[in-house]
């Protein structure tokens, strides 16, 4: 389940919009930073996408994306001109369509390789979805279909929720602060909708004759988001950030990334277990809902001295990892990417980034406070040091080929610093005297996707 969020221009504290999401999915499904070139494509082209093959466009933008390894789709991503786009599973009376079509995911990279702004990118959006549907299965190692919602945004500050079923759709304009999670939203303020919409939720009797209509009402499936906590955590994300206005800043947003929720935050002794979620930043767990429940990647937009700037882990589990800063868009022309390193699998390998990050975030999970603990201040401490440098370099005019070493930099003391952090956390015995032990469901649950991940012994 997913967090995504927008605060917009006029509660910025550099009046420029930020937009943030943490992904996540199953646990193992690694998932890595990718980056497509504009291109032109030759007439009569087509396109293979997950599942379905469509015809190419004759131009496609330059995109950077977040990508579950497997699918051609992506969880969130950018593109030249600066427009976002963060997409969540949602859940309807109408039951999800289980033959293969285009997925959520590879309707939000179709947006992005097709759009200037985000008007254009719901236009691309709909328009697929009314001519090819959504259906198949999203999961990794499971099945597990869903109908889709997507935060929209562009470098202008403009942004849109379209909330989606089957091939049908609702749009709203989004306010200064909105946040999406994996429940319908959109209720009687919507800026249009697709023909037929409500008269379908009449026919099943969703909705009476009273005006204006609930989409959210009619067509979501309550107690499957309730179960999903998308009710919770969206209420969850809209609080931390709201209060923050009108001075939200990234490292704001990184915060409620890392969140865990109230319960976290009232108990000393919190760690992730149990049969129910709730935690912005989600761990993996037994049961149906918490098996689609780790965060596997987290992103965060702002705009600083006209460049777009991105804060990116790379990796699962924000709260274990560290932000590191990657210049792509408007304003950052020119300025090179860092090195995201091969693209990784299904199972564990040390070369690739999202990989080597597991054995400290694993680790961590063994005796979550104290190993944490051990070198979160230090983790801190480093990223105020990142976004400092950042601003620094911004302030004094500093030009592509500096931002490019100074990310690059950034980079590579991240990877060095995770080292260390790994042999901190294993100072820290994993068979310490708990206050709050895991349960017995949760570590057999985490050795077995261990054991499925082929991880390494870590010591």
């Amino acid at each position: 389940m997913c967090d995504t969020m927008v605060a917009r221009p006029p509660v910025t504290k550099n009046g420029t919009l930020i937009f943030a999401k943490n992904s996540d999915r199953e646990a193992n499904e690694a998932q890595y930073l990718f980056h497509a070139p504009a291109q032109t494509h030759a007439p009569g082209s087509e396109l293979a996408c997950t599942y379905i093959s469509i015809p190419q466009a004759e131009r496609t933008n330059a995109v950077l994306l977040s990508r579950p390894y497997w699918m051609w789709g992506a969880e969130m991503g950018v593109n030249e001109h600066g427009v976002l786009i963060g997409n969540e599973a949602v859940f309807s009376k109408l039951k999800p369509q289980k033959e293969p079509a285009l997925i959520g995911m590879d309707l939000l990279r179709l947006g992005l390789e097709r759009a200037a702004s985000a008007e254009e990118a719901v236009e691309v959006i709909t328009s697929l979805l009314a001519q090819y549907g959504q259906g198949g299965n999203c999961g990794h190692n499971g099945h597990f279909e869903y109908h889709n919602a997507f935060l929209i945004a562009d470098a202008g500050g403009t942004a849109f929720v379209l909330e989606t079923v089957g091939r049908d759709f609702v749009l709203e304009r989004a306010g200064d602060v909105r946040t999406i999670s994996n429940a319908y939203t959109v209720g009687t303020e919507y800026e249009r909708m697709s023909d037929g919409l409500i008269a379908q939720a009449r026919a099943k009797g969703w909705a009476g004759d009273k005006t204006p209509f609930d989409f959210a009402e009619a067509y979501g499936d309550r107690l499957r988001s309730r179960f999903a906590t998308g009710y919770e955590r969206g209420c969850r994300t809209r609080d931390l950030l709201g209060p923050k206005a009108p001075h939200v800043e990234a490292r704001h947003v990184m915060g409620v990334l890392r969140d865990h929720g109230p319960r976290a935050a009232r108990q000393r002794h919190w760690q992730p277990d149990g049969l129910l979620g709730g935690s912005v930043c989600a761990h993996a767990s037994f049961g149906p809902v918490r098996k689609f429940g780790q965060t596997t990647s987290s992103w965060i937009t702002e705009i600083r001295n006209g460049r777009m700037l991105h804060w990116v882990t790379g990796t699962s589990a924000p709260d274990t990892g560290i932000f590191k800063p990657v210049f792509f868009g408007p304003g950052s022309e020119g300025i090179g990417l860092p090195d995201f390193g091969p693209v990784p699998g299904g199972r564990y390998e040390e070369a690739a980034l999202w990989w080597r990050h597991e054995k400290l975030h694993r680790a961590v999970l063994e005796n979550y406070g104290p190993r944490l603990a051990a070198y979160a201040g230090e983790r801190d401490r480093l990223e105020e040091n990142f976004m400092d440098e950042v601003a620094g370099a911004l302030e004094r005019g500093a030009d592509e080929g500096a931002l490019e070493a100074l990310t690059a930099r950034h980079w590579r003391r991240a990877e060095e610093a995770e080292k260390a952090w790994l042999k901190a956390a294993l100072a820290v015995p994993a068979n310490a005297r708990q206050m709050a032990p895991p349960s017995h469901f949760y570590r057999f649950h985490w050795k077995r996707l261990n054991r499925l991940a082929h991880m390494p012994e870590i010591s």
